[in-house]
């Protein structure tokens, strides 16, 4: 009898050789995922910043008004998005220096993307960042490190 089929041995083999390849490519897709997470992190923290230092520079210039003991930093991200009067045209002018405001990628909590944030004000030291009456900087409150070993905090 000439009988068509795998036998049993065929199928374990061949099983056994698409779970090697499915190890293989777990943690390589895993890694792929962490890493982009991690470059649109620092993507966002750039263009936070940025905006953070336009606004400071504006403000130096007089374009934004504040107050006199005032640092010249927002007091608020939406600051950024919202739009701030120009000082130098009054009127309707507005001076918008962010479309939106970028989410943290590490962020779970579903929160509007402004409240994922940690702050951090001018008045607080670096090593212990807290939110105050400005924002002089950001940082991510994601738990663990990058790959490079460094906390996201310290980012």
């Amino acid at each position: 009898m000439n009988r068509r089929g795998f036998t049993l041995i065929e199928m374990v083999v061949t099983v056994a050789v698409v779970a090697v390849l499915a190890a293989i490519a777990v943690p390589v897709a895993q890694l792929t995922a962490q890493r982009a997470k991690e470059s649109e992190l620092r993507l966002a923290l750039r263009q936070l910043r940025e905006g953070i230092d336009t606004y400071k520079r504006y403000s130096d210039e007089g374009r934004i008004a504040r107050a006199t003991d005032g640092s010249g930093y927002p007091e608020k991200l939406e600051e950024l998005v919202r739009g701030i009067p120009d000082a130098r045209a009054p009127g309707q002018a507005r001076i918008y220096i962010l479309r939106r405001i970028p989410r943290d990628p590490f962020d779970t909590s579903g929160q509007d993307a402004a409240a994922g944030w940690g702050l951090r004000s001018y008045a607080s030291p670096p090593d212990a960042p807290r939110e105050g009456r400005d924002v002089y900087d950001v940082y991510s409150r994601a738990p663990g490190s990058g790959l490079n070993g460094v906390p996201y905090r310290e980012w």
